[in-house]
C-alpha cells in the first residue's frame, strides 16, 4: 500500500452566491436592530441641549432600512461595505442616534475580511474600523474626557474587533496550510503515477525485448547453416513482439482514458488522476503467470527451475503483481548480463509474508551492480511500497541473487 499525505479537513468555506444570499437575509435583522436602538426623540450634536428632532415613525423605520442595506453586498463587497458603515456610524452619531450597531456590523466585516482576503488587506480594515472608533468617540466629548470614553463601555466594540481580526487571521491559516497539503498531496501522486508508470513499462518491455535480442542473435549466427533453428527463432520473436504490442495497446489506452469521474477546473483544483486502474482493461499478472513466463525463458536459452513451498493460495493484486514483475525483472537480468545457464526461483508461501529468492549461477557482476540500471531500483521501488524487504548482489560463491519479501 502506497502513503498518501491526508491534509486535515479545513473550515467549510460558504461561495459567494451562499454569502450574498446570507447577507441579504441578514438585512431585515439589521434593520429593525438599528430601529430598535434609535433614540426618540434625536438630539443632533449640532443643536442646542434644549433642541430635539421628532421625526415620525415611519420615517425612522425607512431610515433604519436606508442605514442597513449595505449590509445586502457584504458577502461580494465587504471592504466598501466597511467603509461605508463607517460613514453611516459617524452620520448617526452626528444626528444623536447610537453607533454601536454599525460599529458591530463593521467588527463582523472585518472577520469576514480576515478568512477572505490577504493579511495585508486584513490588517488595513482592523486598523480603519479602530482608528474610525477612536475618532468617532472622541470627536464629540471635551479633551479631557477622551480617555474616560476610550476606556469606557464603547471599548468593547475595538475588542471586539481586534479577537475578529484574530479569530478570522487563524482560520485563514488553517485554511492555507489545508491547501498547502492538499497540493502536496497532489503533486505527491503525480509523482508516483510517473513512477507506476515508468515500472510497468519497464517492466513490459525490458523482458520482451531483452528475450527478441537473444533470439535474433541466435537467428543471426545460425541462418546461414540452420535455417529450421533460424525459422524457429524468428517465429518466437514473432509471438514475443505481437505480445509485447499488446501489452503497450493495454497500457497505453488506460493512459488516453479520460477519467470517468468528469470534473472541471471550474471549482479551482486541477484534476491529478492520470488514469484509471491498469487493470480494469488488462489483467495483472500474478504468480499463476510464473509458467508462461519459464517457457518464454527457456526459449531464450537459459533454464529456469521453479520451486514452491507452503500453502499456495490467491494473494492480493497489488502483491501478485509485485511478486511477478520482481521474478520477470530478475530472470530479464539472468538472460541479459548474466551468461548464466540456470536459474533458481523460489516462492514461499509464509503465514504472514511472501518471501521471493532469485539466484543463477552466472558471472556478470560488473554490468549488474545495485544502481547500474532501472530494475534493480523498480524492484526495491515496488517492495518498498508494499513496507516489505528487499535485497540484492553478487553471491560469494558466484552469479546474483535477489531476495524480496512482501507482507501478506
Amino acid at each position: 500500500m502506497q502513503r498518501t499525505l491526508k491534509p486535515a479537513a479545513p473550515p467549510s468555506r460558504l461561495s459567494p452566491g451562499a454569502l450574498t444570499t446570507l447577507s441579504r437575509c441578514a438585512v431585515p435583522a439589521f434593520a429593525l436592530l438599528v430601529y430598535g436602538t434609535m433614540p426618540q426623540p434625536l438630539h443632533p450634536v449640532f443643536l442646542a441641549p434644549d433642541h430635539f428632532l421628532r421625526p415620525g415613525r415611519w420615517l425612522l423605520v425607512g431610515l433604519a432600512v436606508v442605514l442597513a442595506l449595505p449590509i445586502g453586498w457584504a458577502g461580494r463587497r465587504p471592504l466598501p461595505v466597511l467603509g461605508l458603515l463607517l460613514v453611516e456610524a459617524f452620520v448617526a452619531r452626528t444626528f444623536g442616534m447610537r453607533s454601536w450597531p454599525l460599529f458591530l456590523a463593521a467588527d463582523v466585516l472585518v472577520f469576514h475580511i480576515a478568512v477572505g482576503c490577504t493579511r495585508r488587506v486584513a490588517a488595513g480594515a482592523l486598523v480603519g474600523v479602530l482608528t474610525g472608533w477612536a475618532l468617532m468617540a472622541t470627536a464629540f466629548v471635551p479633551v479631557g474626557k477622551a480617555f474616560t470614553v476610550l476606556t469606557g463601555p464603547s471599548s468593547t466594540l475595538a475588542v471586539a474587533a481586534a479577537a475578529g481580526w484574530i479569530l478570522g487571521s487563524w482560520i485563514r491559516l488553517r485554511q492555507d496550510h489545508a491547501d498547502a497539503l492538499r497540493a502536496q498531496a497532489a503533486i505527491s501522486a503525480v509523482q508516483a503515477e510517473r513512477l507506476r508508470i515508468a515500472r510497468e513499462l519497464h517492466d513490459l518491455v525490458a523482458h520482451h525485448i531483452g528475450a527478441i535480442a537473444i533470439r535474433a542473435g541466435a537467428a543471426k549466427r545460425v541462418i546461414a547453416t540452420q535455417p529450421d533453428g533460424a525459422r524457429e527463432a524468428l517465429g518466437v520473436i514473432e509471438t514475443t513482439s505481437r505480445e509485447t504490442l499488446t501489452g503497450l495497446r493495454h497500457l497505453l489506452g488506460a493512459l488516453r482514458e479520460p477519467d470517468p469521474g468528469g470534473g472541471s477546473a471550474a471549482d479551482g483544483h486541477e484534476q491529478t488522476r492520470l488514469r484509471p486502474d491498469l487493470r480494469s482493461l488488462a489483467p495483472a499478472p500474478g504468480l499463476a503467470d510464473l509458467e508462461r513466463l519459464v517457457a518464454s525463458t527457456a526459449d531464450a536459452g537459459v533454464r529456469v527451475d521453479v520451486r514452491w513451498s507452503g500453502k499456495r493460495r490467491p494473494l492480493a493484486t497489488e502483491v501478485e503483481l509485485s511478486a511477478y514483475r520482481i521474478v520477470q525483472e530478475s530472470v530479464t537480468n539472468v538472460l541479459r548480463h548474466a551468461d548464466a545457464r540456470l536459474c533458481r526461483v523460489s516462492v514461499d508461501y509464509g503465514t504472514h509474508e511472501l518471501a521471493i529468492e532469485i539466484v543463477d549461477d552466472g558471472g556478470g557482476r560488473a554490468t549488474r551492480q545495485p544502481g547500474s540500471g532501472y530494475g534493480i531500483a523498480g524492484m526495491r521501488e515496488r517492495v518498498g511500497l508494499l513496507h516489505g524487504r528487499f535485497s540484492s548482489g553478487p553471491r560469494p560463491e558466484g552469479g546474483f541473487r535477489v531476495a524480496a519479501r512482501l507482507p501478506i
